[in-house]
């Protein structure tokens, strides 16, 4: 039966975001709660490098991989029982990983929870949208839950560090059972089941040309930041790219497509994605920079590194949670645009920090740059899921989360290159350094400590200067280039979305979609 659900959420709605933000909190957790548990199952499971880059990279490759498909999945199937499947995979795949006796057995477990996460992130997202219905009350609700994913990014390293004080570096894992065996428990009584009844069945051939686009892309952009363009890499970004367009075509054609590509008509969709990616792509490649500033430049120890990174996870917290409150007296494009110039000024303080003692601008810069981004990815995000039917829920929240995955790897992709770029160009190299080490060097700038500290004397610590100062003047071009396009997109969102919010309709007011009682 179809039928309304009332405008305002109550105390089980309420409710039932605690038990949603739980898991949101441990999958972006999980993206980085293992770089401290590196050097430990490294020496255990001894993985050959390329092993250990699979073990570090599968998760996130898939996630990246899989959200469309999962997005579009739970508007057919059921957002809540595809939740509680993605749930029981998470913590049955984690109890793998955590045991986990071979390098490729690990491999293998983290892909499973790849997978698993993709269903988890558009799940959330669609349920929150759907629960609360309010434009205030879903605005909370959404800073609420872009808090819980933004500081789960940052709380990893610090988890992950006080675990492997205690325990052996499986333990890591095992911080998702009690978060899902939660999630299980409650959500049958919390969270009511939604799903889109006019959707037809899942198009398979759909969805390998969606896996087939995005996976080659995102693995190319993330190798051209690892190192450079090569024949394998730039064949994988044709493929994915050409995959893309047969892809595209084939929803065009499709009388029920598996994505939805009339929902770009929008224009407050489509200009609020837009703004995702590039505050994204920004902030992907400078915080890429940031930390290897931290460490291989300021000799901060991977725990202090961790350390420096929470004033910046308080402030998006804050900027999040604050952004629905201004909206309600300030047009949210302007609180969103306000936001991003904030972000620029952030970004500008990089460019004050010098190879010595830069510590201190740079974690304060970074502050500020995560507290003027916090309200762009609340309210755009708000305004995507917002301005699609609720039946579209689904696949907006995993369009708007692929947004983001592009974006980063894309920053990575981009800043990384335009920073080794200035570094190679500004590092001096002693004349007596042999060719071996000298390629080293060059690099990269952890390549660059491991010859200087191999060579010594006077030599390595002219060669570690130099290769700080190159990496530092790196970090200025970033970042003088990542603030220039914050702050043009951040004018050109404001005026897109001053346009589109004048002349959109709101979907939501108008359609409905199947309540299926718990």
């Amino acid at each position: 039966m179809t039928v309304e659900t009332k405008a305002t959420a109550g105390r089980r709605e309420w409710t039932g975001l605690a038990v949603l933000a739980l898991p949101t909190l441990l999958l972006s957790l999980d993206l980085s709660v293992l770089h401290l548990a590196v050097p430990h199952l490294a020496a255990d499971l001894r993985p050959s490098s390329s092993e250990l880059l699979w073990i570090i990279d599968i998760y996130g490759f898939l996630i990246a991989g899989f959200l469309v498909t999962m997005g579009t999945l739970g508007d057919r199937i059921g957002r809540r029982k595809l939740l509680m499947i993605g749930g029981t995979a998470f913590a049955l795949a984690s109890v793998v990983a955590a045991f986990a006796s071979s390098p490729a057995m690990l491999i293998g477990a983290r892909a499973v929870l790849g997978v698993a996460g993709a269903t988890l992130m558009p799940s959330t997202l669609a349920l929150i949208s759907n629960m609360f219905r309010d434009p205030k009350q879903r605005g909370t609700a959404i800073a609420v839950w872009m808090s819980c994913f933004m500081g789960g990014m940052v709380l990893g390293p610090l988890a992950g560090g006080l675990i492997l004080e205690v325990a052996w570096w499986g333990a890591v894992f095992l911080l998702a059972v009690p978060v899902m065996v939660l999630l299980l428990a409650t959500a049958p009584r919390l969270l009511p089941e939604y799903r889109d009844e006019q959707a037809g069945r899942l198009d398979l051939t759909s969805v390998a040309l969606s896996l087939g686009t995005i996976l080659p892309v995102i693995f190319a952009l993330k190798e051209l930041a690892k190192s450079g363009p090569n024949p394998g890499t730039l064949l994988a970004l044709v493929a994915g790219l050409g995959l893309g367009v047969v892809f595209v075509r084939r929803q065009r054609r499709m009388a029920e497509p598996m994505l939805d590509l009339s929902l770009f008509r929008n224009r407050t969709f489509t200009a609020a994605l837009s703004i995702m990616l590039v505050g994204a792509v920004t902030m992907g490649g400078v915080f890429l920079l940031v930390s290897q500033y931290l460490q291989l430049v300021a000799g901060l120890s991977a725990a202090q590194a961790g350390l420096a990174l929470v004033p910046q996870a308080i402030a998006v917290v804050i900027g999040s949670l604050i952004a629905p409150r201004l909206a309600r007296r300030i047009r949210p494009e302007f609180v969103l645009g306000l936001g991003m110039l904030v972000a620029a000024a952030g970004i500008l303080l990089f460019t004050r920090a010098d190879s010595g003692d830069g510590v201190v601008l740079v974690v304060l810069g970074l502050s500020v740059a995560a507290f003027g981004m916090g309200p762009q990815g609340v309210l755009c995000t708000e305004m995507v899921v917002g301005s699609v039917p609720p039946r579209k829920a689904g696949a907006a929240s995993a369009m708007s989360e692929t947004s983001g995955e592009f974006g980063i790897a894309m920053g990575i992709a981009v800043f990384g290159s335009i920073g080794t770029a200035v570094y190679r160009g500004d590092l001096a190299l002693p004349g007596s350094l042999p060719a071996g080490p000298a390629a080293e060097a060059t690099e990269s700038l952890a390549g660059a400590v491991n010859t200087a500290a191999g060579i010594g004397d006077q030599a390595g610590t002219a060669l570690l200067a130099s290769a700080r100062e190159a990496f530092t003047s790196g970090l200025h071009t970033v970042a003088a280039i990542g603030a220039v396009a914050v702050v043009a997109f951040a004018l050109a969102g404001m005026l897109a979305l001053r346009r589109a919010r004048s002349s959109t309709e709101h979907p939501q007011d108008t359609e409905t979609e199947a309540l299926v009682a718990p």
